[in-house]
């Protein structure tokens, strides 16, 4: 009885092991590309057909709209309030006076706590422009290195938007910097002395550029986006470029290639943050205060030195009821 016990198991062991090598066999063979290759490109294919997205037209062309209305207002609003650039670094102050923190890292960032040399500011300062190229469709073969110059460099907002579906006029999609020929006529006009004026078009501006955020993030979570981990660089499209723009020096082991990640809102929409200064702080911000002193996104503050409200999600970052530093 015990013999044909051990005779019965050897059996089921014999059939188990030799079913378990049978699949191994069958998992570790050779995958045959050419016949896949047809079916990728096939699918590749047919995905592109189902974009642009109907429903998400109509939020591109409301970004496209936030995007004008906040380029117009802060061109407005540049003619009544003083902003300040650092000339060493990429530092903005909004304020007919500098701070006086020492917080300035020079060109490469090889140096640091220096005083920051101020100069006016402009509009780039305020809306830092981000460019991308422009693609025939999202789906098209990637670019290579040699063929950048082939293709226009456009903000990337406004890619994200093209792709989406929307509409744009060449006079905005085309143009050599970050004015379009709307504002740029806008900008010829004298500036608002009215403070109710000031005060509606600074409250609008907020608003518009909160639609622009939301209508971005939005978009995003539809159409894929990449962004450089090592630089700035963005590409609209759900892979990067092969063009080696890299120019990051601690990484020149990559030949100047991209490492891509996801793109998200801050990487199209940069917020450029600024000290923010708050009415019981002093009429200049001092280096000794930097621990009491709130952050505030450049815009945000632009607008609320005429009477616009911020949006409560700010307030904590600008520590709107925070204490303010101590009399020296």
């Amino acid at each position: 009885m015990a013999s044909l016990g051990r005779r019965v198991g050897s059996y089921i062991c014999l059939e188990l092991c030799g079913s378990v090598l049978n699949q191994r066999m069958y998992y570790s063979s050779r995958v045959d590309w050419k016949q896949l290759r047809p079916m990728i490109l096939k699918r590749i294919k047919n995905r592109a057909k189902e974009y642009p997205i109907k429903r998400m037209i109509p939020v591109a062309e409301e970004v496209v709209r936030a995007r004008e209305i906040v380029n117009e207002g802060v061109s407005t609003l540049l003619k009544v309030v003083p902003v300040q650039s650092c000339k060493f670094c990429p530092e903005v102050h909004v304020g007919a006076v500098g701070h006086q923190m020492k917080t300035c890292h020079g060109f490469k960032r090889m140096i640091k706590d220096q005083q920051h040399k101020w100069v006016p500011g402009c509009l780039n300062d305020i809306l830092v422009p981000v460019e991308a190229f422009h693609l025939k469709n999202m789906f098209q073969d990637e670019i290579k290195h040699d063929q950048r110059f082939d293709y226009t460099r456009i903000p990337a907002v406004l890619e994200l938007c093209h792709q989406a579906g929307a509409e744009i006029p060449d006079e905005i999609l085309y143009r050599s910097d970050q004015l379009s020929t709307a504002v740029k006529r806008h900008s010829e006009d004298p500036p608002p002395s009215f403070p109710d004026e000031l005060r509606f078009i600074g409250q609008r501006t907020v608003d518009a550029w909160e639609s622009l955020r939301l209508g971005v993030m939005k978009l995003l979570l539809v159409y894929p986006s990449k962004v450089c981990e090592y630089c700035s660089e963005v590409h609209i499209g759900p892979s990067g470029h092969k063009a080696r723009m890299c120019g990051v020096f601690k990484f020149e082991g990559w030949r100047g290639m991209h490492k891509w990640k996801k793109a998200g809102v801050d990487d199209l929409v940069p917020p450029k943050i600024v000290w923010h200064r708050r009415p019981h702080d002093p009429p200049v911000l001092v280096d000794g205060g930097r621990d009491y002193y709130g952050h505030a996104p450049a815009v945000i503050d632009l607008c609320m030195q005429v009477g616009a409200r911020a949006p409560p999600k700010y307030h904590c970052m600008m520590k709107a009821h925070g204490l303010a530093p101590p009399i020296q």
